[in-house]
């Protein structure tokens, strides 16, 4: 892949989640519920990075063996995490981190998310240019990097659907409720399900650096992670989240943050 085709390729990426975000806008105002917003954004994005994987750069060259890889990669993630977040919108309806931003944004709100989300669609466009940038990979044969990607990504999905299936049948036990869920993987972390979410996205430059400098692109893939855990950790993952969670569990909430870790799930001390 040139700089040519990246420019190009990502172009064509951003302009397609700039409109799926713009209707991700329209859908919450018209049914009330913010949760569809993150469904609209996760199956967006899947979209987006699949095709942008399997895009030919040079004509009539079918797609390789790394590009439909990488594409299987990247839809079994979007319908994973896109599949829970429809399912638990279904259900609910609101996102309290959404709902709360509209509250604090009063008459501004509608411009305001939407501008919000288009920056989402500028997260997604990271994401997706990175998922390319390991399906065009250029090197000849699927490598060991390869089936590492594989097993990081496979791993992280894993560890996403247990952390969410533990949060769900703790939610569901009537007894529980007004508590905090501190059974299995939440007990070592409090946002297990987004450590797993960033560690999928650290497998793509695994897949797309080449070591031996054959494909200086492949760096820029290191864009995702990096994005990922700032955007989980510091923007619209943990602090707004936690702070609906002091607001609503007030002493209770302060007493896991003192013997828990926010992100990653290792014992503290």
């Amino acid at each position: 892949m040139s700089w040519l085709q990246l420019a190009l390729l990502a172009a064509a990426m951003g302009l397609a989640l700039s409109a799926i975000m713009a209707i991700a806008w329209q859908v919450q105002r018209t049914t009330g519920h913010t949760g569809w917003i993150d469904v609209c954004w996760t199956f967006g994005t899947g979209i987006v990075a699949a095709l942008g994987s399997l895009a030919p750069l040079q004509a009539d060259h079918p797609p390789g063996a790394r590009q439909i890889m990488v594409a299987i990669l990247i839809t079994f993630w979007s319908l994973r995490l896109g599949g829970h977040i429809l399912l638990r919108t279904r259900e609910v309806g609101d996102d309290p981190r959404y709902r709360d931003l509209i509250t604090q944004w009063g008459a501004n709100a509608d411009w305001r998310m939407f501008l919000q989300l288009q920056s989402q669609a500028a997260v997604g466009l990271i994401l997706a240019v990175s998922v390319a940038l390991a399906a065009h990979n250029p090197r000849p044969n699927l490598g060991w990097q390869d089936f590492l990607g594989i097993a990081l990504l496979v791993g992280a999905l894993a560890g996403e659907a247990v952390s969410d299936w533990q949060l769900r049948r703790f939610r569901s036990n009537p007894s529980n409720r007004g508590r905090i869920c501190e059974a299995g993987l939440w007990r070592l972390s409090r946002h297990p399900n987004y450590f797993f979410e960033w560690l999928c996205w650290v497998a793509y430059p695994v897949i797309a650096i080449d070591l031996s400098g054959a494909n200086p692109l492949g760096w820029i893939s290191l864009l995702a992670p990096a994005c990922m855990y700032w955007v989980l950790v510091h923007v619209s993952g943990i602090p707004p989240l936690e702070a609906h969670m002091l607001r609503t569990r007030g002493d209770q909430f302060r007493a896991v943050q003192a013997r828990t870790r926010a992100f990653f799930p290792f014992p503290k001390r």
